[in-house]
């Protein structure tokens, strides 16, 4: 099945359950992420905003609904066809997920040596190249990421994410366990190399300065639904109670914490 829009990502009724769906995690989102666009996914920890993407990904299956890519729905594809679908993403892990017993540039060229898209000397090069985007000079090259910051290595994994130059990449938490000014300094590099490449990014956090600096949209995923989705000046204006308390930080609100008794 096919589907004619504008969007590069359409999720559309999509449910996804766990514990024999006595767990609803998703509950028929509706989402559209435009060609180009830099959406940011905000909620509490625990409503389903890595679930989401890990769908997107095709790493979970939706028990319901469709997820389409460039108008082609995913969720119906064969595993081959779907990992072809997959070379067009880049993403960003939390943790930034480096592999400790390679050194820097084969950790960024992982995606172009694993898929043989060139040869050892080219990836270097392309190593070298998209880590000068992200801020970072050759002499790290051949360094392992233990001698790496967790601002440095964090810049690396961005710099993994965008070596096959991607069409869509994920960012998860991109700013978690950094402080302020790192944090910011990532989120600049995040805004920068979307410019640079032109992608689609998906971006989930609960970091509003990060949502502010990195979102041409907002959506807030709460209760397994999309309750608001706008422009990132528009959030700050909606008289929507659930946005107003989680962007404000309120712990009075419509949006109840679980407490373990």
């Amino acid at each position: 099945m096919s589907q004619d829009n504008a969007a590069k990502i359409t999720l559309s009724g999509v449910r996804k359950t766990f514990a024999g769906g006595r767990k609803v995690v998703l509950d028929h989102v509706d989402l559209e992420v435009g060609k180009g666009e830099s959406l940011v996914i905000i909620g509490g920890s625990g409503t389903g905003k890595s679930v989401t993407i890990k769908c997107m990904l095709g790493l979970l299956k939706p028990d319901s609904g469709a997820i389409y890519i460039d108008g082609q729905d995913v969720t119906q594809m064969s595993e081959g066809a779907r990992e072809d679908i997959n070379r067009q993403v880049g993403m960003l892990f939390q943790a930034a997920a480096l592999f400790d017993s390679l050194p820097i540039w084969e950790n960024v060229a992982f995606g172009l040596l694993a898929r043989k898209m060139c040869s050892r000397a080219d990836a270097r090069d392309i190593a070298a190249e998209k880590l000068r985007l992200v801020g970072l000079a050759p002499d790290v090259l051949d360094l392992s990421p233990a001698e790496l910051s967790g601002g440095m290595q964090k810049r690396v994994g961005l710099a993994r994410a965008i070596a096959t130059n991607p069409e869509i990449i994920f960012f998860d938490e991109p700013t978690t366990g950094l402080d302020p000014i790192m944090a910011d300094v990532i989120n600049n590099l995040i805004v920068h190399v979307n410019q640079e490449i032109g992608a689609t990014a998906i971006t989930i956090t609960h970091d509003m300065v990060s949502a502010r600096k990195i979102g041409d949209r907002i959506a807030m995923l709460y209760d397994g639904r999309i309750i608001w989705a706008g422009s990132t000046d528009a959030m700050d204006h909606t008289d929507n109670p659930y946005i107003q308390q989680f962007i404000h930080g309120r712990a009075d609100g419509p949006i109840k914490m679980a407490v373990r008794r």
